[in-house]
This record gives structure tokens, C-alpha cells and sequence, in this order.
């Protein structure tokens, strides 16, 4: 069980976006001047289409003609690709179950604050950052394009706490199957989640399966702190599934244990993960530490491929 954290206006705001801009300056721009390439690795841009201007967007992208067919509600932009030396495409938990937690900070909230990790990151090699979000079961998923820049990453964030702006994707085949009609090539593709979930043994053999082709490591966000509630006197609780809504009565005992049972579960898929040759960055409520681990993680991963 999971008591519902009080509502936030935002789990990564503008100022928190800056500093986490400013501490990835600070632990990766010494190291790596002059390691890092440029995402042209080819001669101009390839025109992809034509889509929604979106908050970010430089003004001239705009399609003015096409604009004034919808009456500039909305403006469209035109869209142009250019060859890059790395793409991040980040696979984010969005179940019901992340929006639970306790002291006002919900699991979504730690999630968040990796995308944003990850997704400035990525900004800062001037590589592509994309998202793609996943339910209960994997019976919905959806996801946002990769694109390069700062603007692309916030809308990222905004859409991933409104769960607004994101397109519906194919789930046919699995996660697995998902993720490579995704891609168009060899990208780095990080998984963030609690992994509380029956299915995460086979969704972590499918992600093995993904790996061969594509750069796939887990970020686990450590959910213990979301359990530790305050000691009950009543010898008989009753639990509610969040996801389903069920509810469920349990021994006092068995309440109490409920952190470390979830402990033991994360500890186990950390585990089969690795033993399938997947890397595991565990991110728990501290702020400063996951990040900077994080960042100097993705940061390492981004350099060995350039380097291959």
C-alpha cells in the first residue's frame, strides 16, 4: 500500500529544470570538451513533415503559408532532421501507482526528475531525447518523437506529469516491438520505473532481447520510502489497490513488512537484469545524489558509443 501524495503543481518545475541544467554543466563539462562530436556527422537536413508548433519551438519553423490554412490555430512548424551521433529514447512508468507516495513527493515526482536527468543530458551533447510511457500491463503506451534541444526536453517533462501531447504507439509484438519500430538506429534507451509489477521478470528478458541492438539499462526508482508508514494499533488493515482498485485485508505484521517486501522485489529484478547483461542505476527520494549519478551514468554510456 501506498498513501496518495498531496497534489503538486509540478513535479519537475523551471527552477529545478536550471539546476539540474546548472549540475550537469558543473560534472560534465570538464570531462568532457573535446570527447564529445557534434549530432552533424552529415552534410544538411532532411525534411520530415510538418507538425503542431509546440512551446520551445523556434519561431523560424513555422510554416506560415500552411499556418494560414488552419487560421494559425495551431501554427505548424516544418520539421527537419539531421544525422545525429546518439538518440535517447527514455521509457517512462506512468501507472496509477506512481502518482502514489508519501510527505508530498509520489514515486512520479523521482521519475520525473531522471527524465529531466537524462533528457538535459542529452541536450548537452546536442543529442535526440524522446519518450515513451507505459501503463498497467503495458496495455497502453504512448510516447513523444525524438528531438534535439532544451524546449523538446521541458515539453517532454509537462507531457509526462499532464499526460497531454503524447501519441498513441502501437503495442502489438510488446514492449519489444514497440521500442524498435520506435527507433530508426542504434540508440540509447534508459527504463524508468519501480518495476512493482507482476511482469517485470518478463519485461526485463525483453528488454535483454532489445540490447542486442540498442543501449538498454534500468533506472529503478527505489520505492521503500512510498511503504514506510507510521505504525498501526489495529491488528487487521485494509489495503486498496491503487491500480485496480481492490481491496484487501491484511495482518498488522504483514503492513509493517510491506517496505522490505518491495525492497526484496526491486533487489530481485536488479538482479535478473543484470544477470541478462542489463546495467542498473537505482534512484531513491535524494535528490542530488541519484541525479549526479545519473547524469555522470548516461554521460559514460553516451561517450562509449561515439567511441565505438
Amino acid at each position: 500500500m501506498m498513501l496518495h501524495a498531496p497534489a503538486a503543481t509540478s513535479y519537475v518545475d523551471l527552477n529545478l529544470i536550471t539546476k539540474i541544467e546548472l549540475l550537469i554543466l558543473k560534472r560534465l563539462a570538464g570531462g568532457t570538451t573535446g570527447d564529445h562530436r557534434s549530432r552533424a556527422d552529415g552534410s544538411g537536413f532532411d525534411f520530415v513533415g510538418l507538425r503542431d508548433w509546440q512551446a520551445g519551438d523556434r519561431f523560424s519553423a513555422i510554416d506560415w503559408p500552411q499556418s494560414s490554412l488552419t487560421n494559425f490555430a495551431p501554427m505548424v512548424v516544418r520539421e527537419f532532421d539531421q544525422p545525429s551521433a546518439a538518440t535517447v529514447l527514455a521509457v517512462a512508468d506512468a501507472s496509477l501507482s506512481t502518482r502514489c507516495g508519501v510527505d508530498g513527493t509520489p514515486l512520479a515526482a523521482v521519475v520525473a526528475r531522471a527524465l529531466a536527468t537524462i533528457g538535459l543530458s542529452a541536450a548537452f551533447f546536442q543529442d535526440r531525447f524522446g519518450l515513451l510511457t507505459f501503463d498497467r500491463g503495458f496495455s497502453r503506451m504512448a510516447g513523444i518523437p525524438p528531438r534535439t534541444g532544451r524546449g523538446h526536453v521541458v515539453h517532454c517533462l509537462e507531457a509526462y506529469e499532464a499526460r497531454r501531447g503524447l501519441e498513441p504507439v502501437t503495442i502489438a509484438g510488446g514492449l519489444g516491438a514497440a521500442l524498435n519500430g520506435s527507433l530508426r538506429a542504434a540508440s540509447l534507451v534508459p527504463v524508468v520505473s519501480d518495476f512493482l509489477f507482476d511482469e517485470a521478470p518478463d519485461v526485463v528478458r525483453e528488454l535483454a532481447r532489445v540490447n542486442v541492438v540498442h543501449d538498454v539499462f534500468l533506472v529503478i526508482v527505489d520505492s521503500r520510502f512510498a511503504f514506510e508508514t507510521p505504525p498501526m494499533s489495529a491488528g487487521w488493515i485494509t489495503v486498496r489497490d491503487v491500480e485496480g482498485g481492490s481491496p484487501r485485508v491484511i495482518a498488522r505484521g504483514e503492513y509493517a513488512r510491506l517496505a522490505s517486501r518491495a525492497a526484496d522485489w526491486q533487489a530481485e529484478v536488479a538482479r535478473l537484469a543484470r544477470a541478462a547483461d542489463l546495467d542498473v542505476v537505482v534512484l531513491g527520494a535524494d535528490e542530488a545524489q541519484g541525479e549526479i549519478a545519473l547524469a555522470e551514468f548516461v554521460a559514460e554510456r553516451r561517450l562509449r558509443k561515439v567511441a565505438r
